[in-house]
């Protein structure tokens, strides 16, 4: 075979390898329907009862929304067939609204820390009632949505939409605690210290899911799996010397994608071979769509390369 290339790309299904999006589409309808109604529900109630977390949480809600829409559409892209010009697909295009994502919760928790700071320095009554009430429908009807993707954490792009709602079901809970507060001590500050609180935990959440996106966006190797335990993987297999320019990227938010050269100087192992090879490396780490380039010496292979 001398130099020659021989190439494997498999789309064999795995146990362990989600091949593609599932179709969240209904689930995403369904949450940005019940998130906007409470929008409206949440803002009025907050406005009227002058509780700064009840309209923090309405603003949270709002960037909820936005988040579910974008999530959704990446989620159509993804499904959408390659092109000529795209000839991986939009697979990519659920990186860039888990990034988005995470973008619009960093803006949310802006807005509500400044709103928050501005009712410590000017502190109002509140109606303790109103918050317990508003907010309790808003707890059912964020953690209702979460649950819509609560099995979707493998996901990226999903695993934001999920953040999101079960981060103001959180908000909400923290509402209905002040709320009570309120009612039994009469202090107005209970209600920005909650919000401030909240937004802690939100900003923690949110921070986790910035860094895995930009890793994402970065082609850095997905978490979970380990790029010298592949090259180990590879370099152990029979007939295999070598192993250089080794690369593995995330397609997507749920594909995982491998090349490498495998330097066998007994010559080509068959297709067979690389069959077996692609099935394994979907099966042992989730990668789903390998190429692999035979080669029977190092020759002209440049040293940082190999």
């Amino acid at each position: 075979m001398g130099a020659g290339h021989s190439h494997s790309h498999s789309h064999a299904h795995g146990d362990g390898h989600a091949h593609g999006p599932t179709n969240y589409g209904p689930r995403f309808a369904l949450g940005v329907v019940l998130n906007s109604a409470f929008v409206v529900l949440e803002a009025t109630y907050g406005f009227l009862s002058g509780s700064m977390a009840l309209v923090a949480d309405a603003g949270h809600n709002l960037s909820d929304v936005l988040a579910l829409l974008l999530a959704w559409g990446a989620s159509v892209a993804a499904r959408k067939p390659r092109s000529s010009r795209y000839t991986y697909g939009y697979k990519s295009s659920t990186i860039l609204a888990a990034m988005a994502n995470a973008l619009l919760l960093a803006v949310a928790i802006g807005i509500i820390s400044y709103e928050t700071m501005h009712r410590f320095v000017n502190p109002s009554p509140v109606e303790g009632w109103t918050m317990i009430i508003v907010a309790g429908i808003g707890i059912v009807v964020n953690l209702g949505t979460a649950l819509l993707f609560l099995g979707g954490q493998h996901d990226l792009n999903i695993r934001g939409a999920f953040l999101h709602m079960a981060a103001d079901a959180l908000v909400s809970v923290g509402v209905v605690i002040a709320g009570l507060a309120i009612l039994l001590t009469g202090l107005p500050w209970i209600d920005p210290l909650v919000s401030l609180l909240i937004v802690a935990v939100i900003a923690w959440g949110t921070w986790g899911l910035a860094r895995d996106s930009v890793m994402l966006g970065l082609n850095a190797v997905p978490a979970g799996i380990s790029e010298s335990e592949v090259r180990q993987h590879l370099a152990s297999l029979s007939g295999v010397q070598t192993v250089h320019d080794l690369h593995i990227w995330p397609m997507s938010t749920t594909e995982t994608a491998l090349t490498a050269h495998l330097v066998m100087p007994g010559g080509h192992p068959g297709d067979a071979f690389l069959a077996g090879l692609a099935r394994d490396l979907e099966q042992r780490y989730r990668i789903g769509h390998t190429t692999i380039q035979v080669e029977r010496d190092r020759d002209g292979c440049e040293t940082g390369g190999c």
